[in-house]
């Protein structure tokens, strides 16, 4: 059986080409049209200012959620919030609700372990059965003292050099916790040396490359992630004006000296994490502390 064309060739071959003519035509309009119509405006970044960022850090404050710390980044014009594990989801809510418009200003980021005061039973320096450790040696006229937290010197008001408590170092004279974490500890045993070796006590800065000694860990190094942070620990205790940094630390390496080579910058206050897997620490600036309690680091 034959098949033939129920459209004659001629007709089938003027209708395709007046299609493609069209289908060119409606191409062209499209992208005439495309042409004509302006890009869509990049969406502007939020600008904050000093005065809004520093309501967003008390509203942060008021949201009263415990394992959190965070600090004014004026260079990214942001509030870095760091929280600890501790911190579920609809806490981070209650810190971007109190926040209210200027949420965007909040710059969230996590961290392992929980904050808390870095306080435990052990060795250097004793009393009342816990370890803390020595900051930095001060000296006022010819009085001689050492610097450790605050939070240790609450709880400690007699020193020894070991666990047994059979040689005295001295008495906590002073100090503060929360609000501030420095306490002032007087040589009352003139046999013990108290040896030296800072120069001066600046202030800390963000990318500096600093180490901290303590008695639970030793020595370890590491770079200052924030300045004038606040601390919520978890457990309670705020304490304000402190230096964030990624060095690691572990209990007992309370008091312990921050310092970059003969720059004493700060004494351990807290933190989360350990010296295997790292972890962040807050240091309480030293010169707050030298000038609260009118001594020299020497």
């Amino acid at each position: 059986m034959r098949i033939e064309r129920t459209t004659p060739h001629g007709r089938t071959g003027g209708l395709r080409t007046r299609m493609l003519t069209a289908a060119v035509a409606l191409l062209s309009a499209a992208a005439a049209t495309a042409a004509a119509v302006p890009a869509a405006a990049a969406s502007p970044v939020q600008s904050f200012g000093p005065a809004r960022l520093a309501a967003v850090g008390e509203a942060v404050l008021g949201a009263d959620v415990g394992g959190t710390a965070w600090y004014v980044d004026a260079a990214a014009d942001r509030v870095v919030v760091t929280a600890d594990s501790t911190v579920s989801p609809a806490a981070l809510a209650r810190i971007r609700k109190a926040a209210g418009t200027d949420g965007g200003s909040l710059r969230i980021e996590r961290a392992p372990g929980v904050f808390k005061p870095l306080l435990a039973a052990g060795d250097a320096i004793y009393g009342a059965g816990y370890r803390c450790s020595l900051g930095f040696n001060v000296v006022s006229g010819g009085s001689y003292y050492f610097l450790t937290a605050g939070h240790c010197g609450n709880v400690v008001k007699t020193w020894y050099t070991s666990s047994a408590q059979s040689t005295l170092i001295g008495a906590t004279a002073n100090s503060s916790f929360p609000g501030n974490d420095y306490a002032l500890v007087r040589y009352d045993n003139g046999s013990l040396s108290h040896s030296g070796g800072f120069s001066s006590a600046p202030n800390a800065y963000v990318g500096e490359s600093v180490k901290r000694t303590g008695s639970t860990t030793g020595t370890h190094g590491g770079t200052v992630t924030g300045l004038n942070a606040t601390v919520h620990y978890s457990g309670g205790g705020t304490v304000k004006g402190m230096i964030q940094t990624n060095v690691c630390a572990e209990p007992g390496d309370s008091g312990g000296p921050l310092y970059d080579g003969t720059k004493a910058l700060g004494i351990t206050s807290g933190g989360s994490g350990d010296c295997r897997t790292g972890g962040t620490t807050f240091f309480q600036p030293v010169n707050e502390a030298l000038a609260k309690y009118g001594v020299n680091v020497y």
